[in-house]
């Protein structure tokens, strides 16, 4: 904030002795937008929190009051004080005093959007939410009526004009009235707009991105002054509706869709019409009918892509609708083979129909997205003015996304009541036979990068093949893939052949190994286990040549035979007790000898 003290506009007081003395009136520059827009990042709205930043509001105006000694009453008694211009001017003049009304406004506007959000479950809150929002504009008013005194400077009051502005456009479009709201909504774009242009480019950005909050509510009620689904601008309603401006839209949507769905009673699908009872599933229809028309008109693949996304969240519910109307009626819960479809079931079908094949051209946009990415070697001289920056897509990735799509086309088969229709049967089967022929062309291409000739010759006849087979048979009218598949064609009767040389030479080069090659060949042999023959290696140009492998490979080695003597075991060794002399029998003989000489021992009883 900054505070001017030019030399005109002077305030004159008397002293005692009756002289008179100027003091310069303070001139103020307050940046509304910006500051209230920082205490919303750092208050709570960065996540979507209005309770914390009404919370903070509250305790910003009582420590205002607090600081400036402005208290609305005592403990006991409350008597309300508003800001008047005497607190802004003379010697006292303190800018925060405007301070007060803005962060009273913020405080009302925040408690109002938090009831908008708790409204969803509990209506009787939206008519808290129409009060609070009425105390936002009356806070608002005070403020406009301070600003445009003359003690703040122009950007404040035109600041403080589209802030008022913009409030009152908010209060009247939560009250439908869509003239009143697109006229306020209007002056806060111009004032906004034009504040821009005529500051620095460091401070635009902050402007013009208040402007694009606002302006998908002032193109709505643009599109409600213009008379709704009967002034044609049903797509609008579809993009405000992708880029989440109110929450409630899907039942403005259905409100607005009322008449034009009265009209759609039956439709007519494969010959056969069918009456359409459930109200979801004629808005879905009539959604699908505005969805060709944005499709043409968008030309980013990322924005088709979620488009149709959406058509097929609401396509579900309206196939839930259709199935909870079957399980009501026990008659139509089972469908005998050969069994008339009825007409519940027939519109089930259809619907059925509608999601496999939105969610086929979902798929086909994703493989054009890939595409952007996609080398293809097949066709480098076209693709060198078609890429476009990301990241590379490989051949693999191609195949996968046309897994998908054939794996779409079989549930499409597979759709109850729809077996015995001989005609689409044969329309889908040929759709099958289109991607298989894409899948086989860019498998190929895969095993191309792999170098496997022969098996990318396999692959590229195989897509022909199928090619040729889906060129004759009915096209489906929803996808016209002829002329791609034409091309595709042309593109394969060059290149299997050659890969077909490549595959030759390459049983060449492997049948003359002693052969001289001209062409660079890879190999993990080292060089001394190849001497007798010639190959171009351009690693023994490196600094690490594949010359001789210096840890050499373990080799198998009989290990040493262990001997087990078991024949010990059985051996009869010889008795060698005659050798030995025992110690026992030596003393008996030395005794008989000293008795038989004396005389006694036994001897003389013989």
């Amino acid at each position: 904030m900054v505070v001017e003290e030019p030399n005109s506009g002077e305030n004159v007081e008397k002293t005692d002795s009756g002289t008179a003395v100027t003091e310069p009136t303070k001139i103020f520059t307050i940046e509304i937008l910006h500051m209230i827009k920082d205490a919303q990042q750092q208050h709570g709205l960065r996540h979507g929190d209005y309770q914390r930043y009404r919370g903070y509001c509250t305790r910003r105006i009582r420590r205002l009051r607090k600081a400036l000694k402005y208290p609305q009453g005592d403990k006991r008694h409350f008597k309300r004080r508003d800001v008047t211009l005497a607190h802004l001017s003379g010697k006292k003049a303190d800018e925060r005093f405007i301070h007060i009304p803005l962060i009273s406004a913020e405080r009302a506007w925040a408690y109002a959007m938090q009831l908008k959000q708790e409204a969803n479950t509990e209506l009787r809150k939206r008519f808290h939410l129409i009060n609070k929002l009425r105390r936002a504009c009356f806070y608002a008013l005070q403020l406009q009526e301070l600003c445009n005194t003359d003690v703040f400077d122009a950007r404040t009051k035109l600041e403080c004009e589209a802030y008022v502005a913009w409030m009152h456009g908010t209060l009247h479009f939560e009250l439908q009235l869509w003239d009143s709201a697109g006229e306020h909504l209007k002056r806060a774009q111009v004032v906004y707009e034009n504040l821009a242009k005529a500051l620095p480019e460091d401070d635009q950005e902050l402007y013009r991105a208040k402007v694009n909050e606002f302006t998908p509510n002032l193109r709505y009620c643009a599109y409600n002054i213009s008379g709704g689904a009967s002034g044609g601008k049903i797509d609008e309603i579809l993009e405000l509706r992708a880029q989440g401006v109110l929450e409630n839209l899907d039942v403005l949507v259905s409100q607005t869709k009322t008449e034009s769905s009265e009209g759609l009673q039956t439709i007519d699908w494969r010959g056969r019409k069918v009456t359409v009872r459930p109200e979801k599933v004629r808005l879905f229809l009539l959604s699908t009918q505005e969805l060709d028309k944005s499709l043409a008109k968008t030309a980013k693949l990322d924005a088709k892509i979620e488009l149709i996304e959406r058509i097929l969240m609401d396509c579900k519910d309206a196939i839930q609708a259709v199935r909870d109307e079957i399980k009501q009626d026990p008659k139509l819960r089972s469908l005998t083979t050969g069994q008339t479809v009825s007409g519940v079931q027939y519109l089930l079908a259809y619907l059925s129909y509608i999601r496999h094949s939105r969610t086929l051209q979902r798929n086909l946009c994703l493989v054009d997205q890939a595409k952007l990415n996609f080398d293809d070697p097949n066709q480098q001289q076209q693709q060198q003015t078609t890429q476009s920056d990301g990241k590379r897509v490989r051949p693999q990735d191609l195949a996968r996304l046309y897994e998908i799509i054939l794996q779409n086309v079989t549930e499409m088969q597979q759709i109850t009541g729809m077996e015995e229709d001989a005609q689409y049967q044969s329309e889908v089967a040929n759709l099958a036979v289109t991607f298989k022929a894409f899948r086989c062309y860019y498998i190929a291409l895969t095993l191309i990068d792999m170098k496997k000739w022969k098996e990318a010759v396999a692959l590229y006849e195989r897509a022909s093949n199928y090619a040729n087979e889906s060129l004759k048979g009915k096209a489906c009218a929803e996808f016209e893939l002829q002329a791609e598949l034409k091309k595709m064609v042309s593109t394969i009767d060059g290149s299997k052949f050659s890969a077909h040389a490549y595959s030759v030479l390459e049983d060449d080069n492997s049948e003359d190994a002693g052969g001289v090659s001209t062409k660079s060949q890879k190999t993990t042999k080292p060089l001394y286990e190849r001497l007798s023959q010639y190959k171009e290696d351009q690693s023994l140009h490196t600094r690490a040549p594949n010359v001789f492998k210096l840890t050499p490979d373990m080799e198998p080695i009989p290990c040493k035979p262990l001997f087990f003597d078991l024949a010990m075991n059985y051996v009869e060794l010889p008795s060698l007790e005659d050798k030995l002399e025992s110690p026992g029998k030596k003393g008996a003989s030395i005794t008989g000898f000293v008795k038989g000489f004396l005389g006694w021992g036994g001897g003389g009883n013989k």
